[in-house]
């Protein structure tokens, strides 16, 4: 039963970074397809090959999700694999969710979220005499970075933009948009980059974890195996391909109108936040920084009344309740989990989400019955999109 789980998880692991990746493909394309700087087929293809390469150059946020967050010592065999599994399975649900509802929740938290509620669902707050949750990691590896990097994210985004309306003050709009439209393939496969080297860390990561449970490997890694760093990448390029449409009208459209100048200032601050946070292996969110850059870029010069408020409000809402939603889902199927064929009842959890997730876009794309690149053409973005 040992293998069996293990590859159950594995196979789960996967299904959570594809779900990552049509969850977040906005993050790094929404800003870019709203200017028409990038078709979208074009987007998500230049997007996902850059995420897959992006997934390979550093691993710091891997060890802080297999080591810092949750006490690794505690998941032993099976049942520690079923703890994962759960965890995993809550955030894949969480991410369905808000997915459906468009908002551009953050997938690092939701899945986070799921791996403390399972982990708490399973352990208490101790175990042993040993702490479940470091909650020393949680704050300053988590927390306090994804409270920071939005605060980092806003007010480098305004700044930059101010030097750029300086810049081009006497230019001609027309001719500035046209520059600026050149720079966004490089500036929103910056972000997309980016996007790699922090968010595909985070199933190698939960992958490592489940390794070392079962026996696989040693608990002192320094990187995940070879496979775990292609499977977590492909997967997340895959789901990056597949594309998270309605979540690139909220991020692209509906927050602010974006002019390309204003893209290209939100993507290269994203972008360059998500790689200062790699770098010292800080798992933030995506998601958070993106929308702050965009937040910044389009407030800057006097154009506070541009940005549309109350989306951005329900954005914040967003992210207020991944965490304890996610890990209540995560504690609920790990419960689960402890039934007799309880790793059967677990995964009929995440095939019913993914189930009703694919009916209800099948439904949305019926409902429009319109052709994406006409929507391109009236709206500047694609709502429904399709493969």
């Amino acid at each position: 039963m040992l293998w069996a789980t293990l590859v159950a998880v594995v196979a789960i692991a996967f299904l959570f970074d594809f779900t990552n990746g049509f969850h977040d493909t906005a993050n790094s394309i929404a800003t870019a397809v709203s200017t028409r700087a990038l078709s979208p087929r074009v987007a998500v293809l230049w997007a996902a090959a850059l995420n897959f390469v992006g997934a390979f150059i550093s691993f710091k946020v891997a060890a802080t999700i297999a080591k810092g967050i949750v006490n690794e010592k505690l998941f032993v065999g099976e049942s520690g694999l079923k703890i994962i599994l759960a965890g995993l399975i809550g955030a894949i649900v969480w991410n369905l969710t808000t997915w459906y509802l468009g908002l551009p929740s953050s997938s690092s938290h939701a899945l986070i979220g799921g791996m403390l509620g399972s982990a708490i669902s399973a352990f208490g707050l101790h175990m042993n005499g040993a702490r479940v949750v470091i909650w020393k990691g949680l704050y300053q590896k988590v927390l306090a970075p994804s409270l920071l990097a939005p605060l980092l994210a806003i007010p480098t985004a305004t700044l930059l933009m101010l030097i750029l309306l300086w810049l081009i003050r006497k230019r001609r709009p027309d001719r500035v948009n046209h520059f600026f439209r050149r720079l966004q393939p490089l500036s929103s496969g910056w972000l997309a980059f980016t996007h790699g080297t922090n968010d595909a860390q985070k199933t190698m990561g939960i992958l490592a974890l489940a390794l070392v449970a079962s026996g696989h490997l040693d608990a002192s890694f320094s990187r995940p195996p070879l496979w775990v760093i292609i499977g977590a990448a492909t997967a997340m390029s895959l789901g990056t391909y597949a594309g998270g449409w309605r979540i690139i009208r909220t991020v692209g459209q509906r927050i602010t109108k974006l002019e390309p100048p204003r893209a290209f200032a939100a993507e290269v601050t994203a972008g360059s936040v998500l790689w200062l946070t790699a770098h010292f292996g800080f798992p933030v969110s995506t998601t958070h920084t993106v929308s702050s850059s965009v937040l910044g870029a389009g407030a800057a010069g006097s154009r506070l009344r541009a940005v549309r408020w109350g989306v951005a409000g329900n954005i914040v809402i967003a992210w207020l309740i991944t965490l304890p939603c996610a890990a209540l889902v995560g504690a609920g199927v790990e419960f689960l989990t402890r039934l007799p064929g309880g790793v059967f009842f677990a995964l009929a959890v995440a095939a019913g989400a993914g189930t009703l997730a694919l009916m209800a876009r099948s439904k949305h794309l019926s409902a429009g019955k319109v052709q994406p690149d006409v929507d391109l053409v009236h709206e500047g973005l694609i709502e429904a999109g399709a493969n």
